[in-house]
């Protein structure tokens, strides 16, 4: 076991890493609804996003992420930088495939001289429909994940009972060359089936 709990950090710190940025995405998604509602209201982009850090300050707190990178685009903006590298740039740090492409939409829209406020809130709704069902099969798969979690456990909580109340039960398959190579492949087995689960599991939009 010594391999899997070296292993074990490398492991959560990805688990961890895809649930902040599942996260992160959800307050995008609210992020550019709000942006998208004070444009429609006719406020120019630098108020627009000052009005949509205030916003999310009073969804999310004023040390969430999404507010924190919402104030750096105030910011810069207020600095005369381009607003759409600095969409880009956040969907380059975040690894936020909506924000990329957003900002894509609109340097589009920017270059074209269209209707932009029109163009953002059309984009707005195509991501809040598809981080929705994003939500939607999150939660229906978290039953399905936490008995895959309980299924991962049973293996181990088996050979335990069985070494507690059968003492030396598995010696012949620990205390020899051959036992120990068997145990070995089987605990292989294991680990790739716990992937496979994972995988299964791991469904993308």
């Amino acid at each position: 076991m010594l391999p899997l709990g070296l292993c074990y950090p490398l492991y959560k710190k990805k688990e961890l890493k895809k649930e902040r940025l599942r996260r992160l995405t959800i307050q995008f998604k609210e992020g550019i609804l709000v942006l998208s509602s004070f444009l429609s209201a006719g406020y120019s982009l630098e108020n627009s996003l000052a009005g949509s850090v205030e916003e999310l300050g009073i969804l999310y707190g004023e040390k969430a992420m999404i507010t924190e990178e919402f104030r750096l685009l105030a910011a810069g903006v207020r600095m005369n930088r381009p607003a759409e590298l600095l969409l880009a740039d956040f969907g380059e740090r975040s690894g936020i495939a909506d924000a990329d492409n957003f900002a894509q939409v609109f340097a589009a829209a920017k270059r074209s001289g269209g209707e932009l406020v029109d163009i953002i809130s059309h984009t707005a709704g195509i991501i809040r429909d598809k981080i929705q069902v994003q939500e939607e099969i999150h939660t229906m798969t978290a039953s399905r994940m936490l008995e895959q979690k309980i299924m991962n456990s049973i293996p181990f909580g088996i050979v335990l009972y069985i070494d507690v109340t059968s003492p030396g039960f598995f010696r012949m398959m620990y205390g020899s060359l051959a036992g120990r190579a068997i145990m070995t492949v089987c605990l292989g087995m294991y680990v790739a089936a716990v992937l496979l689960a994972g995988h299964i599991l791991d469904i993308e939009v």
